[in-house]
């Protein structure tokens, strides 16, 4: 859910990214991060287990949106891709606002993949949560390895759900659509909000034209 800060005239967002071990979710954070302005960006933290580790940072666009005076910043988080470690990744999870599902191309890892993609819904749905309110795109990493499965196939195990979301073919390690995954839920996470909150202010002048009737 995403956090409104009056004092600094901020809206945060949460976005998480989910995947199965070693699928490149911590290149993507990393390289995210190397391409940010010093002074528009957290530190990049590591919250290291005995062989996995979650990252997080904030970050606040150069370009940053203003939905009604107050500006956009972002807290990008990845998740511990073992499954020795899923209680870390329900908490992760906590107050999430947008979700990337980062998937090994290799066709080694379509099991994990699918497995991973699983257990998101679970973990989802321990929160009240699921993947038709929680905005959420695909993104096929390590394309550039020699043994990768068609992207129709990918779509086909990840993505045929009743509605389709976007999905990107990338190399996190070259930065190859690592900003395009993160600027398409950054649309999806500023859309939704913007219609909730205009919504909410029409419900709200409703409110109180009826209490001025009566």
């Amino acid at each position: 859910m995403s956090i409104i800060n009056y004092a600094n005239k901020e809206i945060q967002f949460k976005i998480v990214y989910y995947g199965p071990a070693l699928c490149g979710k911590t290149t993507n954070l990393s390289y995210i991060h190397s391409q940010v302005a010093p002074e528009n960006k957290g530190d990049l933290v590591s919250l290291a287990t005995a062989a996995d580790r979650t990252l997080f940072f904030d970050f606040l666009p150069l370009n940053a949106v203003v939905i009604k005076g107050f500006k956009t910043k972002f807290q990008l988080y990845t998740v511990p891709g073992q499954v020795i470690y899923n209680i870390t990744r329900q908490l992760v999870l906590r107050s999430v606002d947008g979700i990337v599902f980062v998937a090994d191309s290799q066709w080694e890892k379509m099991e994990e993949n699918i497995e991973s993609f699983k257990n998101l819904e679970e973990n989802l749905t321990k929160q009240n949560l699921s993947l038709d309110t929680v905005p959420y795109v695909l993104q096929y990493n390590k394309r550039d390895m020699p043994h990768v499965a068609p992207i129709n196939y990918m779509e086909y195990v990840l993505n045929n759900r009743k509605v389709r979301v976007q999905s990107f073919e990338s190399v996190a390690s070259t930065g190859q659509n690592v900003f395009s995954t993160l600027n398409a839920i950054s649309r999806l996470l500023l859309y939704k909000f913007t219609k909730e909150s205009d919504l909410a202010n029409k419900r709200s002048k409703t409110t109180v034209l009826m209490s001025t009737v009566r």
